[in-house]
C-alpha cells in the first residue's frame, strides 16, 4: 500500500495522507478518493486459497536484484498470506542469490532451472510470470494448463498468435490472469485520474493521444562469446532461433539480460516495452479496452541495424493508430507536440516534445500525464470533482499484486485481465508490425477478427517457434 500508519492517530496519518497526495499534484477531491481505497481494507487478499492457509507463489525468471521479477517478490510478500516457494532461473547465479534472498526473508523456496518443475507443481497456486518476452506466453499457457492464477509481467505476449492462444487458455481454464500494467492502479492513481477526465468528456472529443515512449538504444555490432557456464543459452533461446550469444567487450550490451528487450527475436523494443504502459493508459482513456484501432501505419522511422549481430530495433520512429470514431493515437520515440498546461495548484507546466508521458488532446481541451506528473489546459479540468464515476473498474485498488491476489480468492477479473492487457499488446505489436514494414504503408486491421486486410502483414502475426517448443492448438 501507499502507506505506513506507523505511530500518527487515524486523524494525524490521515492529514499526512492526504497532504502527500495533494503535494504529488493530486487534486484534494481526487486525493480523498485514492486515501480512501488505499486504506481500505484488502482481507479478500489475506485470506486462504491453499489447504496450509497460504497462497503459495512461484516466480518464473525471477533475474537479477535490479529486475522486475524482484519488484514483483517485494509486491507479494507484503501480504501475510504470501508464501514464495518456488524460484526459476536459467542462470545458476540468479537462482542461487534468489533462493538465498528468499531465505534470508523467512521463505524456505525449491529452486529449479526448468518453469515446467514450477508449473506442474501440485502444491502451487500462482505462478509469476517474468521471463524475457519470447517464453511469456508458453510459461503462462502451462501454468494456466496445470491449474495455476498468473501473474505475467508486460508485454503479454510477444505476438499477436500466442496473444490469442494465451487468451484461450485463461478461458479454458478459469484461471485469473493479471497482466502487469501496473500503471492502471499505482503512481498515485493520477493515470487513473487522466482516464477518468477523458472518459466523463472533460476534454471533449479526443482527437490525439501521443504516447511518448521514447528511443530505442543502438549498438553496432555485438562479439559472439561463448555463454557464461552458469547460464543455459539453450534454455533461455527456448523458442527463439538459435544463435550465438553475445556480450560487448565493456559488458554493457548482450542479446540476453534485460538488453534482449532491444532485438525483434526477442522482444519489441519501446514498442512493447513503454509501449505495453502508456498505449494501455490510451486504451482506457478511449473506453477501448478488449479492442483496438481499425488502421494503422508507421508515419516517420529510422533505419535500424540489420547485419544481424547487434541490436535491430528502431531507434526512432512514430506509429498512427487510428480509431473507428476518428482518434488518432501516435506512438513515438520523440518529437511530439509542445504544449502549456496547468497543474491542479495553477503553476504553469510546460510539456517537452521528448518528454515520457501522454498528451492527450480532445476538441475543448488537453492533458498530459506521467508517472510524475498531471497538467491540463485548464486546471478546472482536474480540480473540479467529477459529478459521475465514469466506472474504469468496479473498485479503485491502489496496489496491482493486491488486486490480482483480491480476484485469486474473489475468481472475479483484475483490473488488466487477460482480455484488457491481451488488447493493449495486440495494439503494440500491430505497431511493430507497422514499424518493421516501413513508413507509408497503411494497414487496415480488424480488431475483433485480429486480422489486416494485407497478407504480408498477416504472416507477422505468429512467428515459426524452434522446436521442441509450440503453441496449443
Amino acid at each position: 500500500m501507499l502507506f505506513q500508519r506507523g505511530t500518527l492517530s487515524r486523524r494525524g496519518f490521515a492529514t499526512t495522507s492526504l497532504a502527500a497526495l495533494s503535494a504529488a499534484g493530486l487534486p484534494a477531491w481526487y486525493a480523498r478518493e485514492v486515501f480512501a481505497a488505499d486504506t481500505a481494507t484488502s482481507a479478500q487478499a489475506n485470506k486462504s486459497v491453499s489447504a496450509n492457509g497460504k497462497v503459495r507463489f512461484g516466480f518464473v525468471g525471477i533475474g537479477s536484484p535490479q529486475s522486475r521479477a524482484y519488484a514483483l517478490y517485494g509486491a507479494a510478500k507484503k501480504f501475510k498470506q504470501v508464501d514464495c516457494a518456488y524460484v526459476c532461473d536459467v542462470d545458476s547465479r540468479h537462482l542461487g542469490r534468489a533462493a538465498t534472498t528468499f531465505g534470508h526473508d523467512g521463505y524456505e523456496p525449491k529452486a529449479h532451472y526448468d518453469f515446467r518443475k514450477v508449473t506442474g507443481s501440485k502444491d502451487l497456486d500462482v505462478v509469476v510470470v517474468a521471463t524475457p518476452d519470447h517464453w511469456h506466453a508458453l510459461v503462462a499457457i502451462d501454468a494456466l494448463k496445470n491449474g495455476k492464477d498468473v501473474y505475467c509481467e508486460k508485454p503479454l505476449t510477444l505476438t499477436v498468435a500466442e496473444c490469442l492462444a494465451l487468451q484461450k487458455a485463461v478461458k479454458e481454464s478459469g484461471r485469473v490472469l493479471q497482466t502487469g500494467s501496473q500503471q492502471r492502479t499505482e503512481m498515485k492513481g493520477m493515470f487513473r485520474l487522466a482516464a477518468e477526465v477523458v472518459r466523463a468528456g472533460r476534454v471533449g472529443k479526443v482527437k490525439t493521444i501521443e504516447c511518448r515512449i521514447g528511443a530505442n538504444p543502438v549498438s553496432g555490432p555485438i562479439e559472439a562469446v561463448p555463454a557464461p557456464k552458469e547460464l543455459d543459452w539453450e534454455l533461455w533461446l527456448g523458442p527463439a532461433p538459435k544463435v550465438p550469444y553475445r556480450l560487448s567487450k565493456d559488458f554493457k550490451k548482450t542479446n540476453a539480460h534485460y538488453e534482449f528487450r532491444w532485438w525483434y527475436e526477442y522482444s519489441g523494443g519501446k514498442m512493447t516495452d513503454w509501449g505495453a504502459h502508456h498505449i494501455d493508459i490510451a486504451q482506457w482513456a478511449l473506453g477501448m479496452d478488449g479492442s483496438g484501432p481499425v488502421a494503422v501505419e508507421c508515419v516517420r522511422a529510422a533505419e535500424p541495424y540489420s547485419k544481424g549481430d547487434g541490436y535491430n530495433c528502431h531507434e526512432n520512429f512514430s506509429v498512427k493508430y487510428t480509431y473507428a470514431n476518428g482518434a488518432e493515437v501516435f506512438a513515438m520515440s520523440g518529437g511530439g507536440s509542445e504544449a502549456e498546461l496547468f497543474k491542479v495548484d495553477g503553476k504553469a507546466k510546460k510539456v517537452g516534445k521528448d518528454e515520457n508521458g501522454l498528451l492527450i488532446v480532445g476538441e475543448t481541451g488537453k492533458v498530459f500525464v506521467s508517472r510524475n506528473d498531471i497538467a491540463a489546459s485548464d486546471a478546472k479540468i482536474l480540480s473540479e470533482p467529477l459529478k459521475d464515476d465514469p466506472k474504469l473498474y468496479p473498485t479503485r485498488p491502489t496496489d496491482h499484486m493486491g488486486n490480482f491476489l483480491d480476484c485469486v480468492v474473489s475468481r472475479e477479473q483484475p483490473i488488466c485481465n487477460v482480455t484488457v492487457g491481451g488488447g493493449s499488446v495486440m495494439v503494440c505489436q500491430i505497431g511493430t508490425i507497422a514499424l518493421r514494414l516501413g513508413v507509408g504503408k497503411k494497414l487496415t486491421w480488424d480488431p475483433m477478427a485480429h486480422k489486416f486486410e494485407q497478407e504480408e502483414a498477416n504472416k507477422m502475426l505468429a512467428r515459426e517457434m524452434r522446436g521442441p517448443w509450440k503453441l496449443p492448438t
